[in-house]
């Protein structure tokens, strides 16, 4: 239904009965001084006319535009309402303020700044329900700590501004699914938090991601902390005192879940498809089989927002920023996730 029909009667509808009203989405530009200027304006010359639109700084979406010599127009808008949605143009929300000089392929923390803003302005939308979700291009963590933001990364600031206290991390393409039990923490750290509870709230996240995509029981493999799973206690009790009764609290909650599984080959089973998602223990053991498999197929989405969350599977790439030379498959690929994951959610 379109954002004039809703208007009419947001004032007694709850949000998410909101959010299933619409299905435009939002591209946020990323960090200005990268590649998702680049990635943003690849994607409208190859989805012209789908109803997302961006938000960023004008100037800057204009340089990425020349840079690349693509055909496109500016649309720049102060309201969602205001969006054609139209062939050839790509709808930018402008909140920039930023110089169209702005140097590619540097730490700037006015950039790292306005890459915070264009987020939070999404999840400002979102939560008003004049979008349905947000599709998030690279943003650069180190230029966002010049700027004075101090978050681990676009998960925790989600989670934070929406006030959503049971989240998680999901990585995803065609073969392969895999959500993270701890983010962005030292592995020190991770080791500290995997605990039972921890592990126990991830494996319902694992099940609420399945379901999104349309998995009626899905098949939930838990990956062990320790090498061989600790091999009975041997290489570590994290595997027995803490994963292995997470696991047996939610098989007897009634989901198919199983484990712990050896890091080293619960991957390659899964991707063989015995599995529909494994909860692996930190950052690294789970990306990595996701990312081997290309980044040009992955997606990363946030589990267990009140909207849909998805973003390329790459960083900032300051190394070929300003070149032209950025792969835009990562960007569509999320943005192909978001539309499925909207429209489960609106068929719910």
């Amino acid at each position: 239904m379109h954002r004039t029909n809703q208007s009419e009667h947001e004032d007694t509808l709850a949000m998410t009965d909101i959010l299933a009203m619409t299905d435009i989405l939002a591209i946020t530009m990323g960090d200005p001084a990268g590649i998702g200027p680049e990635i943003v304006a690849k994607f409208f010359a190859a989805r012209s006319g789908a109803r997302v639109l961006v938000i960023g700084d004008a100037r800057i979406m204009r340089r990425a535009i020349d840079l690349l010599g693509f055909d496109l127009a500016l649309n720049v808008i102060s309201e969602v309402r205001f969006a054609k949605f139209a062939d050839g143009t790509i709808d930018l929300l402008d909140i920039g303020h930023l110089p169209a000089d702005l140097p590619f392929g540097l730490l700037n923390k006015h950039a790292g700044q306005a890459a915070f803003d264009y987020v939070v302005k999404g999840i400002e939308l979102a939560k008003d329900g004049h979008i349905a979700g947000i599709v998030t291009a690279p943003i650069s963590k180190a230029a966002m700590h010049l700027a004075g933001v101090h978050y681990p990364g676009h998960t925790e600031i989600l989670a934070e501004k929406s006030g959503t206290s049971d989240f998680a991390m999901m990585l995803a393409n065609d073969e392969l699914r895999v959500i993270l039990t701890t983010i962005h923490v030292s592995l020190l750290e991770a080791v500290r938090l995997v605990t039972k509870a921890r592990v126990l709230r991830t494996i319902h996240l694992a099940e609420q991601a399945c379901r999104a995509y349309g998995i009626a029981r899905p098949r939930i493999a838990v990956a062990g902390l320790n090498p061989h799973a600790g091999e009975g206690g041997m290489f570590g009790r994290e595997d027995l005192d803490e994963i292995a009764p997470a696991i047996a609290e939610a098989r007897a909650l009634g989901l198919e879940t199983s484990g712990p599984w050896p890091g080293d080959t619960v991957f390659m089973r899964a991707r063989r498809g015995e599995f529909d998602i494994v909860v692996a223990q930190y950052h690294d053991q789970g990306l990595i089989p996701v990312k081997y498999l290309g980044i040009e197929q992955g997606v990363n989405v946030t589990v267990g927002l009140p909207f849909v969350r998805t973003s390329v599977d790459h960083g900032t790439a300051y190394d070929i920023a300003g070149t032209g030379a950025a792969d835009g498959h990562s960007l569509i690929y999320a943005y192909d996730q978001a539309v499925k994951l909207v429209k489960a959610r609106a068929a719910k």
